[in-house]
């Protein structure tokens, strides 16, 4: 505790001054974890645990810049207020793909989820940021605490607020490597970009090569085929799904000119690098969503 000597008329009186607390280590990862999703270099989820994706992405960040991330002065918390938006985004999702066909879109279940992914977290982690608070009863108008990431998920604004590149597919290239389970966006041998992905799993990995990205679909419908999902072939049993976060490809998918294989989103972005997919490149939605304005049409991608 601080002490301050005041000199008054013939005595000395002690003056009590409170110490002001520094960040915790969990608000430490927490700045670090933003300063990095602010630079495009995707920790994965800002939980403040860190974790394999965040130590991945300081160390590219420190080969890439020659310097440490500056993280001290980010403010790690911020608020968010609900409204009625939100409120009209939250819905029930079916369980079995027959059932998800008939519906409208593929809706957040919880405003929890939605707040979550809002913020680039998880929903335990928005539970734990706001104690005692049953965050899917509130009402339009309360406030809640939140990570103060640089760029929070607008799904209302998804594309219109997310301009797509203007560089030429020349001068882009994007590069997944499957052992290290990253992405990389690269500008004429510069790096902007490294976000943490899925890539394929053991039974339906990711295929090797050089390929292009020949399109850029935001919200798109998914044809869900039991054949192609287990066996990489097509039939004439399937069930077109309708676009939604918790669609199987989220908000984005970027097919290559491979049939069947494409970079896309997701609904369970905690997942992301643990749980396989089929064969395709799997980023979170909020990774998806800057991805979309880094990649033209064209780009070549290698898969390594």
């Amino acid at each position: 505790m601080g002490v301050g000597i005041l000199f008054g008329a013939g005595c000395a009186t002690v003056e009590h001054k409170p110490v002001q607390a520094g960040p915790s280590e969990r608000d430490k990862v927490v700045q670090l974890q933003i300063f990095l999703d602010a630079h495009n270099f995707g920790p994965g989820v800002v939980d403040g645990r860190g974790g394999e994706f965040t130590s991945k992405a300081q160390h590219v960040y420190e080969q890439v810049m020659g310097h440490a991330p500056d993280a001290a002065a980010v403010v790690p918390y911020t608020t968010y207020t609900v409204t009625a938006d939100d409120l009209g985004r939250i819905g029930t999702l079916a369980e079995k793909p027959e059932e998800m066909a008939k519906q409208k879109r593929l809706p957040y279940t919880s405003l929890v989820e939605l707040i979550a992914e809002r913020a680039h977290t998880t929903q335990a982690f928005v539970r734990e940021l706001n104690p005692g608070v049953n965050v899917d009863t509130l009402a339009a108008g309360a406030v809640v605490r939140v990570p103060n990431v640089a760029r929070p998920l607008r799904v209302a604004n998804f594309p219109s607020a997310y301009p797509p590149s203007t560089a030429a597919a020349s001068t882009r290239q994007v590069v997944v490597d499957l052992n290290t389970r990253l992405l990389r966006v690269i500008d004429r041998d510069k790096l902007i970009a490294v976000f943490p992905i899925t890539p394929g799993s053991a039974e339906h990995p990711a295929p090797v090569g050089q390929w292009k990205i020949v399109g850029l679909v935001p919200w798109p419908w998914f044809r869900w085929d039991e054949g192609v999902l287990n066996h990489g072939k097509r039939t004439e049993v399937f069930y077109n799904l309708p676009p939604g976060v918790n669609g199987p490809v989220g908000i984005l998918w970027a097919g290559t000119n491979r049939p069947g294989v494409g970079i896309h989103g997701t609904p369970s972005p905690e997942t992301i690098g643990r749980s396989g997919s089929h064969g395709c490149i799997r980023l979170s939605n909020w990774d998806a969503a800057t991805f979309y304005t880094l990649v033209p049409k064209g780009t070549p991608l290698t898969i390594r």
